[in-house]
């Protein structure tokens, strides 16, 4: 038999806290004006936090043999109450406000304290729901920031599957972590049409690749090998096997070079011949439940939810003798359900967001409080809210027929697809004319039998196969560099051409501009993704704050799914002569090791890299102009991959701007 006296050594423990004399870990918390310090004892952080234990190991002593730790992200009321975990096992949250309680638990699994951060995690799930769902955005995105809150991913995914539009109706869609989108496409019960989850994630693809054009006609081929790559985890998750043929054909077909070869032919077999075998994956196709009979909608009855923050039980008695059209309604003999569907606090006060949660509901009704009063208004619908009914009276479909009149007759409509008509003209159809209607029916379904309208013919459109707005050295307007100056030109291509000095009326090379900082943008992929692809390149980088212009010469091809080492005896960096700079640098590679290649999973911190360190563009910000992680390395040893330094400094620095320039030869004779 053992007895075991937890309580008397929890107690005794926190008394250490108080301990003046033993202390030798000083704690540095917060910043400014809130910054306070905590006394602590190694051995207790040790053994309690493997976070501090690696935090100890790096930490410097000084002459009373104390060590400092500095965590000025955690704030002194939160890192007290882990304190007292640490040393005593009991935190009391009974009087902490919901946010602490979350920021609380952010801060124990930063600090590896994970059976303290899932307690918390459990206890914001099961007691606090509706904080939570009332701080969705806040929340949601923060928690996958992380590889832990396994619990809340869930809690919030089995949200979003019933009410997606919390998610890929939201303004801020497009910025949603990667590994949150994943985590929802990943669900069967997710309750969207297939096709509307293809159209959310090619958008989402698009808006995580800014440079690529807006039309997709006028897309390269590295264009889709952009957005494949960005999609290269949703893609497999999109359940292609169970969307229509015609919409794979609309809306697909366009993103055809984005998928593996297999996928795209057994897709196009299997809406021709279902039944034939395929090679690829048949995902299951996922659970959407009937809007009509939402039981899962049944959002009273949530643990810790209000009935409603709006209207109370007599309100509900009274509306209830407005619906059953009787004089009153006691309590007690109320003949309805009240059913939340939607809450503008939790739900959020888009208008669509309404439409969207409410469509196929009849028998509703709407209240909402006039805001800085005590006023409460609404109406009931009896009637289904119907997302796809026009609103329009008969009023309104005739003031556009008249405003029209002298434009639709000139609408080839026998040269419209049948299901473009039916989806994009069929809403309108209450403005033409009777007998043209039934004549654009008709000819859609039997093109060959007679019909009373005019058919005017085809009009006749060209197909641009070489867009002149892809030739970015030639945009109006633009200038040729907002970095470099002819006599740099001049200089530049002396080194390429391997010549002493070429004079401005003989350079042989035309400078193409390929990428601009501050019209493309600073984004370490930008630089992956616009010049991936392109052979013969020089970058330029201004130096923020100095005069200095420095950058490099790759005569290979940039490609974003290669890594490593890539070897050339032509590659060269430099610096440039500008400014209070009065001498440019020329430093040519010594060996091959010229390059270095960044994997995908780097290419969101480096940019082009030249050597070992000898000049590199990195921001772990993901902006080459804000945090001062560029570099040229200074030192001069045997093992550099270039002649000599570039820079007289080791101090790393950020760019104000840089330029990437596609070298091309031009064809005339040098003199």
């Amino acid at each position: 038999m053992s007895f075991k006296f937890f309580d008397k050594l929890s107690q005794d423990f926190s008394e250490l806290l108080s301990d003046k004399k033993e202390y030798n870990v000083v704690i540095e918390i917060d910043k400014e004006e809130n910054k306070k310090s905590f006394n602590a004892h190694s051995v207790v952080l040790r053994y309690r936090s493997s976070y501090f234990d690696k935090e100890l190991e790096n930490a410097t002593t000084n002459e009373n043999h104390i060590k400092t730790i500095i965590k000025p992200n955690i704030s002194a009321q939160i890192f007290e109450i882990i304190l007292k975990y640490i040393y005593g096992g009991i935190v009391n949250i009974e009087d902490t406000d919901t946010k602490t309680i979350y920021e609380l638990m952010f801060n124990a699994n930063e600090l590896e304290l994970k059976e303290l951060s899932v307690k918390l995690e459990n206890y914001l799930i099961e007691s606090k729901a509706y904080w939570l769902k009332t701080h969705f955005s806040l929340v949601y995105r923060s928690i996958f920031n992380s590889n832990e809150f396994k619990g809340l991913k869930k809690f919030y995914n089995d949200i979003i599957v019933k009410y997606p539009n919390l998610i890929f109706e939201s303004e801020d869609f497009i910025s949603l972590q990667e590994t949150a989108l994943v985590s929802i496409l990943e669900r069967d019960d997710l309750n969207v049409e297939e096709i509307k989850i293809w159209d959310y994630i090619i958008n989402w693809g698009i808006a995580q690749n800014p440079t690529l054009p807006a039309d997709s006609k006028e897309w390269t081929k590295g264009n889709f090998k952009a957005l494949k790559i960005t999609l290269q985890q949703c893609l497999p998750l999109i359940r292609y096997f169970h969307i229509p043929v015609e919409v794979i054909w609309k809306k697909m077909k366009p993103y055809k070079k984005i998928f593996e070869e297999q996928l795209w032919d057994d897709i196009i077999q299997h809406s021709i011949s279902p039944n034939e075998p395929i090679t690829s994956l048949i995902l299951p196709a996922r659970i959407i439940f009937n809007p009509e009979l939402p039981s899962a909608l049944k959002l009273s009855s949530r643990e810790n939810e209000p009935f409603s923050v709006i209207i109370k039980n007599d309100h509900v008695a009274e509306l209830s003798s407005w619906i059953y059209r009787k004089s009153t309604i006691s309590l007690a003999n109320i003949p309805y359900e009240f059913q939340l569907i939607l809450r503008g606090s939790r739900d959020g006060f888009h208008p669509k967001t309404f439409w969207n949660m409410c469509n196929g509901h009849a028998g509703t009704i709407v209240v909402a409080k006039v805001a800085g009063t005590d006023e409460i208004v609404g109406g009931y619908n009896p009637l289904a809210w119907d997302n796809l009914k026009s609103e329009w009276t008969k009023g309104n479909f005739k003031a556009l027929k008249i405003t029209l009149q002298q434009c639709l007759p000139l609408i080839r409509y026998f040269h419209i697809p049948v299901e473009v008509i039916w989806k994009k003209m069929k809403p309108y159809k209450k403005i033409f004319e009777e007998q043209l209607w039934d004549d654009i029916i008709q000819h859609s379904i039997s093109p060959n039998e007679p019909i009373t309208s005019l058919i005017l013919p085809a009009r006749i459109i060209f197909n641009p196969e070489l867009p002149s707005a892809l030739k970015l050295s030639s945009r109006e307007n633009e200038p040729f560099s907002v970095i470099i100056k002819n006599d740099h030109v001049a200089e530049l291509s002396s080194w390429i051409y391997r010549k002493s000095t070429i004079s401005l009326a003989n350079i042989p090379y035309e400078f193409q501009l390929i990428l601009r900082g501050s019209r493309d943008g600073f984004h370490p992929k930008t630089f992956w993704n616009m010049c991936n692809g392109h052979a013969g390149t020089i970058v330029v980088a201004k130096v923020a704050g100095t005069d200095e212009i420095v950058g490099g010469y790759n005569p290979l091809a940039w490609d974003n799914l290669k890594s490593g080492w890539m070897k050339t005896n032509d590659s060269f960096i430099f610096s440039l002569k500008n400014g209070n700079i009065r001498n440019s640098i020329l430093s040519r590679v010594r060996d091959d090791g010229a390059l270095y290649y960044r994997s995908l999973a780097d290419q969101d911190i480096y940019g082009p890299e030249f050597g070992c360190s000898e000049f590199y563009m990195k921001s772990d910000a993901s902006d080459f102009t804000q945090d001062k992680q560029c570099s040229c390395c200074y030192a001069d040893n045997a093992d550099d991959q270039y002649e000599q330094p570039i820079r007289t400094t080791d101090d790393e620095f950020s760019i104000s701007d840089y330029e990437v320039f596609k070298i091309i030869k031009k064809q005339i004779p040098i003199r």
